[in-house]
């Protein structure tokens, strides 16, 4: 909601448990409740938005995220992960104007991880035209992670955020908003975030090097 009243560039929900697993029965895979859908949920009811982008780059497929906005063509979501991988859905790639699914093998690195969101997601945002961008940020594809093997790195994530924030910019959006999703290495965490925070103030701001607080 501070995003888009224009309070905030970024505003980044540090929270735990994750919740990109939790679908509309039950939770699972440490997710107890979907924080992107709830958020969704209370911009629609509070902000009177109706488009909606819900961007995850965690690298386990956000399979309760897809339950709850597969029979939503008003909401657009895209997941990068590794497959395969827990939980096992997402094997298959995908592309409607809504859905956007794009599995990556192990040890995928920057250069595909940066390829899948700026050839493949990022065009079809662009074309959805959302009115909030909310993104769920899970680093658990750093190179650094003990419990996946994407092998990004804080640059990877740094490069695609700021391709998100150029997006936000050309549709006249005041920001984006992001809630932590996975991630076990409190460094990698750290770094990932940081990089991810001045890549999107960039990209929204249009400005070569982003400014030193959100």
């Amino acid at each position: 909601e501070n995003v888009v009243h224009g309070d905030a560039t970024v505003a980044f929900a540090v929270v735990r448990p994750p919740g990109h697993h939790a679908g509309k029965a039950q939770g699972k895979g440490f997710c107890l409740l979907n924080n992107v859908a709830i958020a969704v949920a209370a911009l629609r009811a509070d902000a009177g938005l109706e488009r909606l982008a819900v961007l995850d780059w965690d690298v386990h497929h956000g399979d309760g995220s897809a339950e709850l906005f597969a029979a939503d063509p008003a909401v657009f979501y895209a997941s990068t992960h590794q497959s395969p991988w827990y939980p096992g859905t997402g094997a298959m790639p995908e592309a409607t104007d809504s859905m956007v699914t794009v599995p990556l093998p192990a040890e995928t690195g920057d250069e595909g991880f940066v390829d899948a969101w700026q050839q493949t997601v990022l065009p079809r945002l662009a074309a959805f035209r959302p009115e909030a961008i909310i993104m769920s940020a899970g680093f658990d594809a750093h190179r650094d992670d003990p419990l996946a093997w994407l092998e990004v790195s804080e640059q990877g994530f740094g490069e695609v955020a700021r391709s998100v924030g150029e997006i936000a910019r050309e549709l006249g959006l005041t920001g984006v908003a992001l809630a932590l999703e996975g991630g076990y290495d409190l460094a990698a965490i750290r770094a990932s975030a940081g990089a991810t925070v001045r890549g999107l103030i960039s990209g929204i701001k249009g400005s070569a090097e982003p400014g030193p607080r959100t």
